[in-house]
């Protein structure tokens, strides 16, 4: 092994990149530490796509974090994983482990490689209210108007969005500083996919989750107790069944939004790994589409 201190594997929904993370790292014996935004939550299984059988490899488990650490409802966030990732990082440095980051999610992935230094933020009542008359789009338009670096990735709720614009107006007052942890040395490997593949990948996916158990889930949630709107603002999945469910959307309308949303998704984390190159992070690119998954010897030779 080289200095590297992590890798770390990124790229689009649909692209493989568990079971891909999973394999290396059974091959290293080290662990994962998830890149998530919405795999934190627990029992928020299928709609978040958390393939816990991709953990298991020729019949050995292995080792993943930050993946059902907090209750549906929460509104975990950036600053929280960045301090919850440190925490499990220097844990599997001081075993003599070089971790695997593993996920989609790119603001979680470049707060924690760059060492931003984030900032608590508050709600901001006066500005929600001010806000809560806008359509997505147009609270799109004024998130776009920012030039701080936010997750604008998965922003396809007007909750999400307002948030993410609170979240803007909050450090504009108070900018913070350069860092609060070091910069980490990363080996970055990500993902691609051809665009019609990928496509493919989400439709046959999507049905798949349909099938198997994704309406039962969410209703599930929603008779526990959990408001509509709190599902709803995990976005995507859990923005449109739950629409369903509560009789706001009719099925054949929900697929086909929620297929459109997903393929959007897709095309925004691709545009944020792609900003990543431009800030400077170096990822070697491979083809997620040529098998075998993890095409060895390969990656090692990049330590």
């Amino acid at each position: 092994m080289t200095d590297y201190e992590l890798i770390t594997i990124l790229g689009p929904t649909a692209c493989g990149k568990t079971a891909f993370a999973a394999a290396l790292a059974a091959r290293l014996d080290t662990e994962i530490i998830s890149a998530d935004s919405r795999q934190v939550y627990r029992r928020m299984d299928i709609g978040t796509g958390k393939d816990i059988a991709d953990y298991t490899v020729d019949g050995k488990h292995v080792t993943y974090h930050l993946i059902d650490i907090c209750e549906p409802g929460d509104k975990y966030n950036v600053f929280r994983y960045q301090h919850d990732f440190f925490e499990v990082f220097k844990r599997l440095r001081a075993a003599g482990k070089t971790p695997i980051l593993c996920g989609g999610t790119g603001m979680y992935i470049e707060a924690v490689l760059k060492g931003y230094k984030l900032l608590d933020v508050p709600p901001d009542n006066t500005l929600r209210e001010s806000l809560q008359n806008k359509s997505l789009e147009e609270l799109t338009a004024i998130l776009a108007s920012y030039k701080t670096l936010h997750n604008k990735t998965d922003i396809d709720s007007a909750q999400r969005a307002i948030r993410a614009i609170e979240i803007e107006e909050y450090y504009l007052r108070q900018p913070p500083e350069k860092r609060d942890f070091k910069p980490l040395n990363s080996l970055i490997l990500g993902l691609d996919i051809d665009r019609e593949l990928r496509r493919q990948r989400i439709t046959e996916r999507l049905k798949k989750r349909l099938d198997n158990g994704m309406l039962d889930e969410i209703r599930s949630l929603l008779d526990e107790g959990l408001k509509p709107e709190d599902l709803i603002y995990y976005g995507l999945e859990y923005k449109y069944v739950t629409e369903y469910i509560t009789g706001k959307l009719p099925y054949n309308e929900m697929f086909t939004l929620l297929e459109t949303a997903i393929h959007q998704f897709a095309k925004r984390q691709m545009t944020w790994f792609r900003g990543m190159e431009r800030r400077g992070f170096t990822i070697k690119w491979i083809d997620a589409s040529v098998p075998p998954a993890v095409p060895y010897p390969k990656p090692l030779q990049w330590f």
